[in-house]
């Protein structure tokens, strides 16, 4: 980390030149991974990372220069070249008085991320792969990865805040691959956390292995999912894939600005009644979790939708300024190399007051989806589609068969708007999240919600005429 008088003078030659606010962002970074497959240690990584990016916005234009030389000369030209880059008006002197902001961040992890050597590593990873072959003969193949992250951060602006945090990442992996003849099926499961490997007290990688490997096996015996439009139960432990894709990224203030966004007009009806949507960067613990973004802003929940009205924006300070307004806390970036765009944290559909259990009881038909795969969407329009990875028949109110090949395609502003029940529980599930070629860890959740007409598509033709859409409660 820089000291507080080269900070100082850092952000005061990048402003030399007329810049309108200048920005230093100082990373140093440790990870290490283990990667397993076909029962042998593939991969082994470990590195040390630093470097210093610096920032100028003058108006609409914005200057950002990276470096991983420390010395105080090399830093001090990387900050001349981002000011001369947006140069307004004349030279000019800024005195610059640095103080720390509110909330500085001194976080204790009981097991930090370096606590654990990689043959400790090694063992878990081994263990793991062992539990998942040893649920049935078809399981063909098992990849597990494994992964933690210690961060140093440090951002001053010439407002004159500092913020310095420290930040443990952990993440796994898994996924398993079961065969019989011709068909092949696969099975995953992920955990990881803004933590230490405390985690592991959370949650079991050898479990989660076996879990990944029963549905896999699961998936083999399953039916062809039938097609058509049809009510589907998104159960929670689904985690909010859905949400992040076809809501998300459209909620995001850049491409709203730039108008690559459905989601276009605040105080808009875009979801139904009970329907609200937050990002919330301060849950203990989430993936996507932390206590200042990567503009120094200390984190705070933010409601998008509202009772099904589009209530707010996710904004870095760029964004921000162009509208007038204070950021949202969701400027982000994957290292020193890149400047702050907005992101999402940890992105959920909130609970409601519905029992989970009673959604399915009242569903006569449909499907239940239990684990999503990958998918598309389209920001402008909101069109999307996702594979389903697990998924039931829902029977006379039963959890039926499960089937296989499932797709839901859709529009996100009228999936909203087709929610007509939502669940008390709420589920997770994590991911790194791509966009302007950087990555950025988020979590996402939902409760158990049904919508009352999807398109499903699968390999069995068209479903039965009982796989119908229908609106409301039975009896109401």
């Amino acid at each position: 980390m820089l000291d507080r008088k080269l900070l100082t003078r850092i952000l005061e030659e990048a402003l030399r030149y007329g810049g309108d606010w200048a920005e230093v962002y100082v990373e140093e970074k440790r990870n290490s991974s283990v990667f397993c497959e076909d029962s042998r240690i593939e991969k082994i990584n470990q590195g040390f990372e630093q470097g210093v990016g610096i920032r100028v916005v003058k108006g609409e234009r914005t200057a950002y220069v990276s470096s991983n030389q420390l010395d105080e000369s090399d830093l001090l030209q990387a900050a001349r070249l981002a000011g001369q880059s947006v140069k307004g008006s004349g030279d000019r002197e800024k005195s610059i008085q640095l103080h720390q902001a509110a909330g500085h961040n001194t976080a204790d992890y009981s097991r930090p991320a370096e606590a654990i050597n990689i043959d400790k590593k090694v063992e878990l990873v081994m263990s793991a792969d062992r539990a998942a072959r040893g649920c049935g003969a078809p399981i063909r193949q098992v990849s597990i990865g494994l992964a933690d992250l210690s961060k140093s951060v440090q951002i001053a602006n010439s407002w004159g805040e500092v913020v310095e945090e420290l930040v443990n990442r952990v993440r796994w992996s898994i996924n398993a691959i079961a065969a019989r003849d011709s068909l092949i099926q696969t099975g995953s499961a992920s955990s990881g956390g803004t933590c230490g490997w405390e985690l592991l007290n959370k949650a079991s990688l050898t479990g989660q292995a076996a879990q990944a490997a029963g549905l896999a096996l699961r998936m083999l015996d399953a039916e062809p999912a039938p097609a058509g439009r049809m009510p589907v139960v998104m159960a929670a432990e689904a985690g909010g894939t859905m949400v992040h894709e076809a809501c998300g990224h459209g909620l995001e203030a850049d491409l709203v600005q730039k108008g690559l966004s459905v989601y276009s007009k605040k105080g808009a009806l875009v979801a139904a009644p009970g329907v609200s949507v937050v990002d919330d960067p301060t849950l203990e613990g989430r993936y996507g979790s932390y206590r200042f973004d990567d503009e120094g802003s200390p984190a705070r929940p933010t409601y998008l939708i509202k009772d099904g009205v589009l209530e707010d924006y996710l904004y870095d300070r760029v964004c921000a300024g162009r509208e007038g307004r204070r950021d949202s806390c969701n400027g982000r970036r994957e290292s020193y190399q890149d400047k702050p765009i907005p992101r999402m944290s940890n992105t959920m559909i909130m609970p409601g007051k519905d029992d989970p259990e009673e959604i399915i009881r009242s569903t006569p038909s449909g499907l239940l989806v239990k684990k999503m795969g990958g998918g598309q969407v389209n920001t402008i329009n909101g069109d999307f589609v996702f594979d389903v990875q697990e998924g039931y028949l829902i029977q006379n109110g039963r959890i039926g068969p499960p089937v296989r090949g499932a797709t839901l395609t859709g529009n996100g502003p009228r999936v909203l708007m087709n929610i007509d029940r939502i669940g008390s529980d709420l589920g997770f599930s994590i991911g790194v999240c791509g966009k302007d070629g950087q990555g950025v860890p988020v979590a996402d959740a939902q409760p158990t919600i049904r919508i009352k007409e999807l398109v499903v598509g699968g390999t069995a033709g068209r479903g039965p005429q009982k796989l119908h859409a229908f609106s409301g409660r039975p009896g109401f």
